[in-house]
């Protein structure tokens, strides 16, 4: 019954399935063959890049968000490169509806991830919350937001009325508003600890500790705290890999919005362009700039030091994470 909905959609309501099913595709247009063979052989190559990332480190965390977000995305771009044959088929057009509404989402888990380990590192004085509420906070809305979009492409994927298939589209635009929304609130808080950071301005009455190591990424000397060349590779791939996705989110929003018979969801460029492009320029920075290597191997699993009360910090293994120390304001300085 799926093969009717979208010509039902994209048509007057007067009009019939059965007067378009020849006529119309379901995405109100066919996939081009080469674009998703690219797209597809882009990710899978990026997420097989990840994976012998995550051996070579010995890590956990890239699974169940980078990882499974190229899965997705796999599952996604495979689905229309079928649809490139015949985009009247039932299966392919529900598998990319789902996957590829969903499949960014872990992806932005591992970046709120990511972000706590820097905070880590630079201070935790200068950051509204603790590393551990980024990720407990962040990631549970990404969850949250990841429920509803693949809960609202499913309804809009398995819909055989346009009633159904519009409930569906507005359940997916509330997940990824309410995504849009997340992401904007930790743009202003990463936004805030970098002035702070960079204005030496910790939040009022904190002492905090920073991650001391061998090979300090945070340096202070006479004239103020120096990054690592490591730490501002990871700072500008971490601001580009979040900026692809905002920008992303922001075109899903619109294009829901415009409804399954707007202008936006049936231009394939558009979609290849602000989806596929903006995830694909994500993953890849992030197989440039990996914080494993930038940040030390455990740095995404180290644990928050106790504000005011600088202790020695278990890290793992390897010790590459060796002590902490208070620190205190110094001013005036650069940071460069």
């Amino acid at each position: 019954m799926l093969d009717q909905i979208i010509p039902l959609i994209s048509r007057a309501d007067n009009a019939t399935a059965a007067d378009f099913e020849a006529e119309r595709s379901q995405y109100g247009y066919t996939p081009t063959k080469y674009v998703t063979l690219i797209f597809l052989v882009l990710f899978s190559i990026t997420t097989l890049i990840h994976t012998a990332q995550t051996i070579r480190y010995r890590i956990i965390w890239p699974a169940p968000t980078i990882l499974l977000a190229g899965i997705l995305e796999i599952a996604g771009w495979a689905g229309r490169f079928w649809s490139s044959y015949d985009d009247t088929k039932d299966t392919p057009f529900m598998i990319q509806i789902v996957t590829t509404i969903i499949g960014p989402t872990p992806f932005l888990a591992a970046i709120f991830m990511i972000f706590g380990a820097i905070v880590r590192i630079m201070g935790q004085g200068y950051s509204r919350l603790s590393p551990r509420y980024y990720s407990l906070i962040f990631v549970s809305c990404d969850v949250i937001s990841l429920v509803v979009q693949g809960a609202g492409g499913g309804i809009a994927a398995s819909s055989s009325t346009l009633e159904d298939a519009n409930v569906g589209g507005n359940i997916m635009l509330g997940g990824i508003v309410f995504q849009l929304v997340v992401m904007t609130l930790f743009l202003g808080l990463a936004a805030e600890f970098f002035y702070r950071f960079f204005t030496d301005s910790p939040i009022a009455g904190r002492a905090f500790a920073r991650v001391e190591t061998e090979d300090s990424h945070v340096t202070l000397t006479d004239s103020g705290y120096k990054l690592s060349t490591d730490m501002r590779v990871m700072l500008v791939a971490l601001f580009f890999s979040t900026a692809c996705l905002y920008i992303r989110a922001v075109y899903r929003t619109i294009e829901l919005a415009s409804g399954w018979n707007g202008a936006i969801i049936e231009t394939e460029i558009w979609f290849n362009i602000f989806d596929g492009a903006m995830i694909v320029l994500a993953f890849y920075t992030m197989n440039f700039a990996h914080p494993s290597r930038l940040l030390g191997r455990d740095a995404m699993s180290a644990k928050d030091t106790t504000i005011g009360k600088p202790e020695q910090l278990e890290m793992g293994s390897s010790g590459s994470l060796s002590s902490v120390r208070e620190v205190q304001p110094v001013a005036p300085r650069s940071h460069y």
